[in-house]
């Protein structure tokens, strides 16, 4: 039953090969899609919160329990994003999966993504990153995922050691 809900959740994603796409999930695109777009898609978010980052009004959508999609404990939306044309209030700047235990482990993240641009710790927590703005940190076990972080297509962090 978990293969099969990793494959499903594995076919939601569009990878665009050539890595000039950010990653989407469930229809949802970092730096493309709309309060809108996630509003047809999701429905209304469990909560909200208005905030500042880096002085800009910001907004976050929180998508749990019943609301959440299959196998995730939690969804977030973050909104606000400075484009070249200036900025987006309405526009999903990243969405964090809080996936189930087991829903998620690196092996099914290799399988999914591909290698990883690049890899790194945090504290304790080792993480993947990947060029076309996914994030992916696994639990202090090593194994399973805590959280899956998709944004618009980022450079690496600095000190991340990069795959020769």
């Amino acid at each position: 039953m978990r293969t099969l809900a990793i494959v499903l959740v594995a076919a939601a994603l569009v990878l665009d090969v050539g890595g000039v796409a950010a990653e989407q999930w469930g229809g949802i695109e970092p730096g493309e899609s709309t309060m809108a777009v996630v509003k047809s898609l999701r429905g209304a978010p469990t909560r909200t919160a208005k905030q500042k980052v880096e002085g800009y009004d910001t907004e976050e959508w929180v998508y749990e329990d019943a609301r959440a999609p299959a196998g995730i404990r939690r969804l977030t939306i973050d909104f606000g994003l400075v484009t070249p044309a200036g900025y987006r209030p309405d526009l999903v700047r990243s969405l964090r999966l809080d996936p189930k235990p087991g829903a998620f482990t690196k092996e099914s993240i290799v399988t999914g993504w591909g290698a990883p641009a690049g890899v790194g710790k945090e504290g304790e927590v080792d993480f993947f990153f990947y060029k076309e703005g996914l994030f992916v940190y696994f639990a202090k076990d090593g194994h399973g995922v805590a959280t899956m972080t998709f944004t618009p297509p980022q450079l690496p962090p600095p000190g991340t050691p990069l795959p020769r």
